[in-house]
């Protein structure tokens, strides 16, 4: 607990609904006290309907900046005054930095995915990775992939609004990029099922699998996932959802969503503070090498 907060200290919010279970406030500060930097990362439950006021809060109170999660990423981008590449590629954006008045956004979702792939050992450059989901993370996910060189990127949504805006996202990055990127119906099991089998990296992006929806899955049958497919969850509470146990199961090799969390909240610290974050300390610290 840190006693020393005092009037130079600035704060940095967390803006999504709901968001009461997030270990990000314990993770950032826990961060911060390691560091010695005098920030303070608190919580904030801001629905769609209350983040354009929320947004005039960064700049009237001087927050240094802001993480932003679900419903809100695709959202907020309307409110900013920059995007960075990614942020225009995908739509999303998870961060916000306040630079004097001046918002700008970014999205480190992504480069939290395939860094905890990468601490992982598992190389999916150059390879094929299928990904359940067409919300803010899964497009983050998707942008970053393709950016960063995997070679063919299939994408499964239900037929609704972000199913459209996927296919439009799918579409420039064909254009702009190496990566291969198809959009399918997730009513489509056998679509599904083909795509896996050829695939390195199973990922959910989705929430199905966290409250209310903790014990679903997306995938029902275990013979969906052969056993050399490494399947991810983007959840974390709970650490094993129930896809994950299905896939365990199966002899996959799983990881959940606190890596991803844990290098994106990296991402977010060296924009605010320009500190490369201690993540051996705070998986110690939170428990995580249990």
């Amino acid at each position: 607990m840190r006693n020393n907060i005092d009037g130079h200290f600035l704060l940095i919010g967390l803006m999504a609904y709901p968001i009461r279970h997030s270990l990000s406030p314990q993770m950032q500060n826990t961060i911060y006290s390691k560091l010695k930097v005098p920030y303070v990362y608190l919580a904030f439950e801001v629905d769609q309907k209350k983040l354009p006021d929320a947004i005039k809060g960064i700049r009237a109170l001087g927050l240094r900046g802001s993480a932003v999660s679900m419903p809100n990423k695709q959202l907020v981008c309307q409110y900013l005054d920059k995007l960075t590449p990614a942020v225009e590629m995908s739509g999303a954006c998870n961060t916000i930095s306040n630079d004097n008045g001046v918002l700008t956004g970014y999205n480190t979702d992504g480069m939290g995915y395939m860094r905890m792939l990468k601490e992982a050992n598992i190389d999916i450059i150059g390879k094929k990775i299928t990904i359940l989901g067409a919300g803010g993370a899964a497009t983050a996910i998707v942008v970053q992939a393709a950016l960063d060189g995997v070679k063919e990127i299939t994408v499964f949504n239900q037929k609704d609004e972000c199913y459209t805006k996927i296919e439009t996202i799918a579409k420039k990055l064909n254009h702009n990029t190496q990566c291969d990127v198809c959009v399918f119906d997730l009513a489509d099991k056998d679509q599904l099922r083909k795509e896996i089998s050829d695939s390195v990296v199973l990922c959910n992006a989705t929430g199905v699998g966290m409250k209310p929806l903790e014990g679903k899955s997306l995938i029902t049958d275990p013979t969906m996932l052969p056993p050399d497919l490494v399947v991810t969850d983007c959840i974390y509470s709970p650490r094993k959802t129930k896809l994950l146990e299905i896939a365990e199961q199966q002899g996959c090799k799983i990881l959940n969503g606190i890596g991803m969390m844990l290098w994106q909240g990296a991402a977010q610290i060296k924009i605010w503070t320009g500190e490369d974050a201690p993540i051996d300390y705070v998986k110690e610290q939170m428990g995580f090498n249990d």
